[in-house]
Formats: C-alpha cells, structure tokens, sequence
C-alpha cells in the first residue's frame, strides 16, 4: 500500500547532493583547513620531483663541507651540485677526478646518494615509513606506487621490501666477488678491498658508472672476475624490479609472464646481443680502443662496452678515442635504455618496443596493435609517443646550444648530452670543459632524465580538468 505525502507539504529533497569536500573527478583531492579554507593536496608526481629536488640540495651541502675534499680547502658549490645531482640521478658524469678528489667522506656521501637514487627517494622515505610504523597510509601509497611503477595500492608494501631485499642481494653478492677479486688478484689490504667492492657494486647495480680509479676500469678490461660481475649488477638492475620480482616467482614458466615482463625481456635480450656486437664491429681494429688487445681480451671489452650504454656508466676503454660511428650507434643504444621501474634512464626498452610494434601495425594496416596475445590500450601508445618526443626535444635543444656556443663538435656534444639525459655517465672527456652554465644545463637534464619527461610534465600541470564532450573528429594527411 503506497501512501502519497500530505497535500501543500514540501518533502526534503533525499536525492545525493555532491560532497563539496571532494573535487571533480580526475582531480586532486583536497583537504580542508579550519576556517573553511581548502588546500589541494599535492600530486605524487609533485611529491616525486620534490623529493629528488631535497636529496640534491641535501647532497650538495654535504659535499662543499671541507671533510667532503681530499686536501685544504672546499669543493665549488658547482661541482658539488654537479656531483650530488649526477648521484643522486645515478648518471655518473663529472667533473672532477671521484677517487682524488673526493675524501672518504665525500666517497661515503656519493655512495649513499647512488643508493637512494636508485631506490627512489620517495619509494625509500616510504620504505622508512614501513619500518618504522608498520604501516603506509594511503598517501604515501599513492606516492610509492607513483615511483616504483606498482600496479595496484594492495602490494606496494610488498613491492617496497621486495625492492630492498633484491637491492641488498644483488649489492652484497656482486660486493663479495669484486672485494675477494681486489684482495687477492691485486693484493689490496682487506679493509680497501671490501670498501672497493662495495662502492663498485653500489654504483653498477644501481646503473650509475661511478668509479674509484682515475681511468674508471680501464685498467681491469682483460679481468672477466670484475668485469662480468659488473656487467650482471648492471643487467639485473637495469631489468626493473617489477621483471625481477616476476621472473623469480615463474622463471621457467614464461607463458604466466605479464606483457610487460615479456617485452622487457625482449628488449633486453635484444641489446644485449646487437650492443656488443656493434661494438666490436666498430672498433674492432681501432688501435686507440680494443685494436690493441688479444682476441679474448677484444670479446671481453666489446661486451662490456656494449652492456654499458644501458644507462650504466662505466668504461673499460677508452670513449674519447672510439670513431665517431660508434659515438653516434651508442648515442642510440644510451637513448632507449634500460627497463622501466628499475634504476635504469633513457626513455626505456618498453617505450621502444611499444612504438616499433605501433609502426609494424600501421604499416600493416591492423586495426589494433598487439604483442603476444594481447591488445596495447590507446593510452599506453600515446604516453609512449609523449616519452618519446619529450626525450628527443630534451636532447636536441641542449645539443644545438652547445654546438652553437662550444668549441667542440656536434658529436661530442651530442654524445654529452644523450648520457646526461639518460642517466649514462659515459663521456668523450668534456664535461669538465664545458662553461659552467653549460654544466648547469647538464645538471637539469640529468635530474629531468632520472625523475622522468612525464612524471616532470604531470608535476607541473597543476590541474585536469575532465571534458564532459566529445569534438567532433576530421583527419589531416600524415606522412
């Protein structure tokens, strides 16, 4: 039996009234202050690009102290903001000699810096935050899951340790290998050894290129016991812990690989074939380079230097004297990277392969593009192409600049520039003779290069606003 309300009597309206507490969708919440006053809570991209922003300031203040210096006296604000920024950002670019120049100190601080740049600042504060109170709140969730590329809120816990874990095994394994290796091939004191062994396994697993010698590793290009230990700490780190975390848990059973770890895989196995072989098809006979080694001693290096492009750094040859073929191939190979989510740089081997599958399937007149099984949603094609032309945009500016205001050639500088946006570290001997405003710039792409083109471009939008329309659609001619 329905009753009907009293006749001349207004009923309150029980219909759902917007919340005036929360925004629109695809904004950022905001909170209320007292008084009525609301604050837009920061986005995690925000937080991201703050947070590599403090640990550079920080880095830099400890490095001008005077104990951060071997000798009387201070490093130049500039050479320690360089030198905590190519840290920080895991590049390994300098401008001063790391093993002279720096005191143990300032040594220690490097290391530390290489650490938490790899990890992710905010991925670390929030690991910190696990530790300390058991728990994440769903703040710093969003902003782990931001930095370490987690799919989904329920394992950024999980992610996070797993993160640490797989960081400190890695480290201590490759640590022991190379401190037994200094110790007894080289008859370092124990103490020097482990300390060597550390650092060198810090800096690969972590893809930054740092070295304790003046020649980087020049000197250990026939030693297979430092460098294939190097060459692994630089693999696996560059895979991303998400394709390490899965490749534990079904390696032999690559049908339950998710696209992501398929493709990364893919990619990597790839490069690592057609690096070193380009490598030592290149210089091969180049007496400045491999030219003047053994047979076995050219195989070891070229692979080496093939790997290393990945975003890592070192050096067991020497770049200046490479032909400028092989500048321009590893320019390439420094410009795609490493995988997402791990502590490689460039614009990463998945934004390649997705755009190279994007290619095959237009050339072919597919309605859809796909890769084993599987449909790319639209939306991982743009972001892929917005990757892809930022990171062009962010090195072709820099290197018209320099060829324009430098005395050196365009390939040096382009070379320059690619590692620095990157995260490389690798260099043709210049970056200590660049014009201190051009070091500057080099300074802003390797923080741009680490922290990412989009997470940079998310921060400084400061609003979305949803379009409640759609245009209507008409095709201009491409190509």
């Amino acid at each position: 039996m329905s009753s009907s309300p009293p006749a001349g009597r207004e009923q309150p309206d029980r219909s759902p009234q917007p919340d005036p507490s929360h925004d629109a969708p695809g904004r950022p919440p905001r909170r209320s202050r007292p008084g009525g006053r609301r604050t837009r809570t920061p986005h995690p991209a925000q937080l991201t690009i703050a947070g590599f922003a403090v640990g550079v300031v920080l880095g830099t203040l400890l490095l001008v102290l005077p104990v951060a210096h071997r000798g009387p006296g201070a490093a130049t604000a500039l050479e320690a903001l360089f030198t905590a920024t190519s840290a920080l950002c895991v590049t390994g670019l300098i401008v001063v000699d790391t093993p002279v120049y720096w005191s143990g100190f300032g040594q220690v601080v490097i290391a530390v810096l290489i650490q938490a740049g790899g990890f992710g600042i905010m991925a670390l504060a929030s690991l910190l935050g696990v530790l300390v109170t058991r728990r994440l709140g769903l703040r710093q969730q969003l902003v782990a899951q931001a930095e370490t590329k987690t799919l989904g809120l329920g394992d950024v816990r999980t992610i996070l340790l797993g993160v640490a874990r797989t960081s400190l095994v890695v480290e201590g394994v490759t640590a022991a290998l190379l401190a037994a290796r200094f110790a007894l091939g080289y008859g370092e004191p124990l103490p020097r050894a482990v300390w060597l062994g550390v650092f060198h396994a810090v800096s690969a697993f972590n893809n930054a290129g740092f070295a304790l010698y003046s020649d980087n590793v020049v000197g250990f290009a026939t030693d297979p016991w430092i460098c294939l230990p190097l060459c692994a700490a630089v693999v696996l780190g560059g895979l991303g812990f998400p394709v390490l975390f899965e490749l534990r848990r079904h390696l032999r059973e690559p049908r339950r690989w998710s696209l992501h770890t398929k493709l990364t895989v893919l990619g990597t196995s790839a490069l690592l074939v057609l690096g070193p072989a380009f490598v030592l098809a290149a210089e091969w006979g180049n007496p400045g380079t491999l030219g003047r080694l053994s047979v076995p001693g050219k195989l070891l290096a070229g692979f080496f230097q093939g790997v290393m492009p990945r975003t890592a750094g070192f050096n067991s040859v020497d770049v200046a004297q490479m032909n400028t073929g092989t500048w321009l191939g590893t320019d390439v190979l420094m410009f795609i990277g490493g995988g997402s989510a791990g502590t490689a740089g460039g614009v990463k081997v998945t934004t390649f392969l997705v755009l190279l599958l994007v290619i095959v399937s237009e050339a072919r007149g597919d309605d859809a593009v796909t890769a084993f099984g599987r449909s790319l949603p639209r939306g991982l094609q743009r972001q892929a192409l917005s990757v892809a032309l930022l990171g062009v945009a962010a090195v072709v500016l820099p290197s018209v600049l320099f060829a324009l205001t430098t005395p050196f050639t365009l390939d040096q500088v382009l070379y320059e520039v690619v590692s620095a946006f990157a995260t490389v570290g690798l260099s043709t001997g210049i970056t200590a003779q660049l014009p201190a405003a051009h070091q500057l710039v080099l300074v802003a792409l390797m923080f741009i290069g680490r922290t990412g083109t989009i997470t940079l471009a998310a921060a400084l939008a400061l609003r979305s606003r949803p379009r409640l329309y759609q245009l209507p659609e008409e095709r201009t001619i491409v190509g």
